[in-house]
């Protein structure tokens, strides 16, 4: 590799802590300059030698950071990114871009009038259950697909602190806009734009303003249906993965374990990192001859979130195309805000 991609956080909150910092600490590509901490300073006791800024002006006045990663409230993501390449950085902003299609339009062409890279952070294309599922798609044990379906649930009736999900005042807000994200990510990575879909959302919890509830029914060519459905009232265990195709059906458990990891201090280079345990392996079942069924579990994949810093250095230094890219958001923001 070339130089280290000299990087500042916006923040350092949950998706900091977790999702961020130790990957841009521990992979050769990029140096862990600078945090914004307006209240508690708190990153220094994990990396000493990082500066803590008090404002993002202050950030972005760094000269030396090349790279900004925005993640603060969704509300925020198009001020900040575009004030971060007015200064002169990449941008990676977390998931949703923004609330709307034209803001996304907006996103992407002050980047390409400014000479910026912008990318747009979605780790669950790399969690370990997505790359068992996507495997055996692309391996064509199932035939000819009929049904996909993914689910991404909770069980958190009380309503959340983070006001900016929480109030129909903010943009963005919602179930939707937090794992629909993902969910919609998911099936764009595997499928593309749908020919056409449905959405259907409510509200359950109590006191709740926005929607706790969503199912998008996505309609492709070949009569492929796709089913994306998450809650928050769900209290069962539910499969993240079912594939139904002619020849064969494949489910998986979402027990992806980077995050849970990483929250109790694991770095993404010690050992273990991303191995989900033995039990929650996918079940294939495939049909031959004589109509027999034959059952088989599939090991997980290693988890690995690092994959998105390796392509954002690659963007960067060498002009590759981010794997996420300018049409999938759009595609994503049409069904997000549909």
């Amino acid at each position: 590799m070339s130089k280290p991609i000299v990087t500042g956080l916006m923040a350092y909150g949950m998706s900091g802590r977790i999702f961020h910092a130790p990957f841009i600490h521990t992979n050769p590509g990029f140096t862990l300059k600078a945090v914004v901490e307006r209240h508690e300073k708190k990153a220094a006791n994990t990396y000493p030698d990082i500066i803590s800024y008090n404002s993002i002006e202050e950030l972005l006045n760094d000269e030396e950071i090349e790279l900004i990663i925005v993640n603060t409230p969704n509300y925020t993501h198009l001020e900040y990114a575009i004030r971060a390449m007015q200064a002169g950085k990449h941008v990676l902003i977390e998931k949703p871009a923004t609330a709307t299609s034209a803001e996304v339009k907006q996103l992407f062409d002050i980047g390409r009038e400014l000479n910026k890279h912008v990318m747009i952070y979605h780790n669950r294309r790399y969690d370990s259950g997505f790359f068992s599922t996507k495997e055996v798609i692309e391996s064509g044990r199932l035939g000819d697909l009929i049904e996909v379906s993914f689910r991404l649930d909770r069980y958190k009736a009380a309503i959340g602190v983070k006001t900016f999900k929480e109030s129909k005042e903010m943009p963005a807000n919602g179930l939707v806009y937090d794992l629909g994200a993902h969910l919609i990510d998911n099936a764009i990575a595997l499928f593309g734009r749908p020919l056409s879909f449905n959405k259907t959302t409510g509200i359950y919890r109590e006191g709740s303003e926005v929607p706790d509830y969503f199912h998008y029914h996505l309609m492709y060519p070949n009569q492929l249906n796709v089913y994306l459905t998450s809650g928050l009232l769900i209290a069962g265990e539910t499969p993240g993965f079912v594939v139904n195709g002619t020849t064969g059906s494949f489910i998986k458990n979402r027990s992806d374990v980077q995050e849970a990891q990483l929250d109790k201090g694991m770095m993404p280079t010690d050992d273990g990192y991303g191995i989900e345990p033995a039990g929650n392996e996918g079940i294939l079942t495939t049909v031959g001859i004589d109509n027999e069924k034959n059952i088989e579990p599939v090991p997980s994949h290693k988890g690995d979130y690092n994959q998105i810093f390796d392509a954002v250095y690659h963007t960067i230094r060498n002009n590759a195309l981010f794997p996420v890219t300018e049409e999938h958001i759009a595609w994503q923001l049409e069904m997000l805000e549909a």
